[in-house]
C-alpha cells in the first residue's frame, strides 16, 4: 500500500523508514503539541476499535508496517492502566519498556505489544505486533475532568505483522520428507540401477562379523589367503545379473570396484561396503 492522500505530493522512491528518537521528537511531540510534522502520512485513528487486519486499510502509508496516531482511554475511571481490548480480542503487553533518548535527554517511552484473539486468559496468541510510543511526560500530566477516560490525547503506534519462520521451516521440511523416494529392496545392485548412488543410505561402520554373515569376505581362511581372496573377487562383477542392470549402473559398478583395487591389483581386506555404493 502506498499513501492514499499524499502520494502526488511524495517523491519518488520515498520511503518511511524513521528511527525511535525521530519519531517521539519529529512526529509524536509535533502532535501532541498542535504542530504540522515532516511529512504528513500518519493518520488519527482509534487502533482499538478495529482489529490489527483491518488497520491496513486505515493507512495512509506503508507496505510491511503502518503508523497511526491514537488515542488511550483508561481501563478503570480511577486508575492508570490502559484499556487494550480491541473488536475481537486484546492487546497484550511482552517484554519491559524501552527509554527512548535524544542525546542524553530521556523524551520517550516504547512500549511492544501482542494481539491475542478472545478474551483473557484465554486469548490465542497472532503474529501481530504493536510497538507504542509515548512522550515521557505523558504520565505527569494532570487528572482530567471527573468522568473522563481518557488517558492520553496521543501516542503513536507502529503495527506489522511478523514473518513465523518456524511454520515456513516447518513446511519445507514436511515437503522433503514427502518427495524424498522410498527404497524398498535391500540389494545394492537394485538399488543403485533404480535410483542411483546418491540416494543409497547405508550404515556407516559395519562390523566383521555382519561382514562374514553377507559373505562379504567370505570364509576366515580366505581372510588370510591372498590368492584365494584375489580370484574370488575377479569373479565378482561376473556373478552379477547384469540382464536386469542398466549400462550406466554397471559402468558405475565398474569403476568403484577398479578404484577399490591397490596399484598391484589386490583388492584390500578390510573395505566398508557403506562406501562401495554412495
Amino acid at each position: 500500500m502506498v499513501g492514499k492522500n499524499n502520494s502526488e505530493q511524495l517523491p519518488p522512491g520515498f520511503r518511511f523508514h524513521p528511527t525511535d528518537e525521530e519519531l517521539i521528537m519529529y512526529y509524536l511531540r509535533n502532535q501532541a503539541t498542535s504542530r504540522r510534522c515532516p511529512v504528513s502520512i500518519i493518520p488519527e485513528v482509534d487502533v482499538y476499535k478495529f482489529d490489527p487486519w483491518e488497520l491496513p486499510e486505515k493507512a495512509e502509508f506503508g507496505e510491511r508496517e503502518w503508523y497511526f496516531f491514537t488515542p488511550r482511554d483508561r481501563k478503570y475511571p480511577n486508575g492508570v492502566r490502559p484499556n487494550r481490548a480491541a473488536v475481537s480480542g486484546y492487546w497484550k503487553a511482552t517484554g519491559t519498556d524501552k527509554a527512548i533518548y535524544s542525546g542524553s535527554k530521556y523524551v520517550g517511552i516504547k512500549k511492544a505489544l501482542v494481539f491475542y484473539k478472545g478474551r483473557p486468559p484465554k486469548g490465542i496468541k497472532t503474529d501481530w505486533i504493536m510497538h507504542e510510543y509515548r512522550l515521557s511526560e505523558s504520565r505527569s500530566q494532570p487528572i482530567r475532568p471527573n468522568g473522563s477516560m481518557r488517558l492520553d490525547d496521543w501516542v503513536l503506534c507502529r503495527i506489522y505483522k511478523k514473518k513465523n519462520l518456524g511454520r515456513a521451516m516447518e513446511m519445507m521440511k514436511v515437503e522433503e520428507e514427502t518427495h524424498q523416494p522410498e527404497i524398498l529392496s535391500t540389494n545394492p545392485v537394485e538399488i543403485v540401477a533404480a535410483t542411483g548412488p546418491q540416494t543409497l543410505k547405508l550404515p556407516r561402520t559395519c562390523s566383521l562379523s555382519h561382514l562374514l554373515e553377507i559373505d562379504y569376505f567370505g570364509s576366515i581362511s580366505q581372510l588370510f589367503d591372498d590368492n584365494s581372496y584375489n580370484a574370488n573377487n575377479q569373479n565378482t562383477m561376473t556373478n552379477i545379473n547384469i540382464g536386469n542392470v542398466p549400462h550406466h549402473a554397471m559402468e558405475q559398478l565398474s569403476h568403484q570396484y577398479m578404484a577399490s583395487t591397490n596399484v598391484n591389483g589386490n583388492v584390500p581386506i578390510f573395505v566398508n561396503p557403506a562406501f562401495q555404493f554412495q
